[in-house]
C-alpha cells in the first residue's frame, strides 16, 4: 500500500512554487521521490527556494515561468520535455493579483477586475490547455488546480469586521471558475488517461489580525485555521497512483468550513 504514494521517477511542476503554500507542495512531492520544477515568475525568490531545498537533498529545479504568457508556458514545457521526456504532474498553484487586490466590491475599478481575471483564471487556462495536450500525447498525467472554499460557498463578511480585510470579489469568480473548469477538463481528457482534480483550501494562517483569526476559527468545526503544510497530504494523494481512479474531484481541505 505504501508504494501507491511513491512518486519516484515522476516529473512534477508546481506553479507559484516559491510561495507560502507552493514551497510546501514542492517539498512534499520531492519528499515522495518526484523531480520537482519550481515554476516561479520571481527569479530571486525561486532560486533562493531552490538552493534551500537542494540543501535538504530534494530533487528540485527552479525554472522561470509566467503563467499569463503563451510563449513562456510553451517554452517551459518544451524545455522540460527535452530533458525529462515527460511531465507527469502539473500543479496550478500560482496566485497572481493586482496591487489594489482586496478592495471592497463597490470600489473595484473595472480594469482591475479584468486584469485579475486575465492573470489568474486565464493564466490557469493557459497552463491547463498546454499541459493537457502534452499529457494527451503521453496518455498519462495528473493536473491539480487550486481552488478555494470561496469557489464553493459565499463569504461570511462578519469575520472581517474590526479589520481592514475583506474577501476580494474577483477571487470568488476566479476560484468558482477554476473548480468547474477542472470538471470540464477531467471529462474531456479522461479518454487519454489524463486526470484533472482540484484542491480547495480553507483559510491558511499567515499572521492575519487576531480578531479575524478568532472569528474564523470559531466558524470552523476543527476550531482553527489551517497551516501552510496541510495541503501536502492532498497533493501527494492526487499526484500519485493512490488516486488513479479519481478525476474531476474538488477536494476541500478546510477543517470543515464549507460543510456548515
Amino acid at each position: 500500500m505504501k508504494n501507491m504514494f511513491d512518486l519516484s521517477g515522476k516529473v512534477a511542476v508546481v506553479t507559484g512554487g516559491a510561495g507560502l503554500i507552493g514551497k510546501e507542495l514542492v517539498k512534499a512531492l520531492a519528499s515522495y521521490g518526484a523531480k520537482v520544477y519550481i515554476a516561479e515568475i520571481n527569479e530571486e525568490i525561486g532560486k533562493k527556494v531552490e538552493k534551500e531545498l537542494i540543501k535538504k537533498d530534494l530533487n528540485v529545479v527552479f525554472q522561470k515561468l509566467d503563467i499569463t504568457s503563451e510563449e513562456s508556458v510553451n517554452d517551459f514545457i518544451k524545455s522540460i520535455i527535452n530533458v525529462d521526456k515527460e511531465i507527469d504532474i502539473w500543479v496550478n498553484n500560482a496566485y497572481p493579483r493586482t496591487s489594489d487586490w482586496g478592495l471592497k466590491i463597490e470600489k473595484i475599478p473595472l480594469d482591475s477586475w479584468k486584469q485579475n481575471i486575465d492573470m489568474h483564471l486565464n493564466g490557469y487556462f493557459n497552463c491547463c490547455q498546454k499541459i493537457a495536450e502534452q499529457m494527451k500525447k503521453q496518455e498519462n498525467g495528473s493536473i491539480i488546480n487550486f481552488g478555494s472554499i470561496y469557489g464553493i460557498v459565499g463569504p461570511d463578511f462578519t469575520i472581517y469586521e474590526e479589520t481592514n480585510m475583506t474577501m476580494p470579489a474577483a477571487y470568488a469568480a476566479i476560484k468558482g471558475g477554476i473548480i468547474n473548469f477542472t470538471r470540464y477538463l477531467a471529462s474531456y481528457y479522461g479518454a487519454w488517461n489524463v486526470r484533472v482534480n482540484c484542491i480547495s483550501p480553507g483559510g491558511i494562517f499567515d499572521n492575519q489580525p487576531k480578531k479575524f483569526v478568532e472569528k474564523y476559527s470559531k466558524k470552523t468545526p476543527l476550531k482553527r485555521m489551517g497551516n501552510k503544510a496541510e495541503m501536502n497530504g492532498a497533493i501527494v494523494y492526487l499526484a500519485s497512483d493512490a488516486s488513479k481512479f479519481v478525476t474531476g474531484h474538488n477536494l476541500a481541505v478546510d477543517g470543515g468550513w464549507s460543510i456548515i
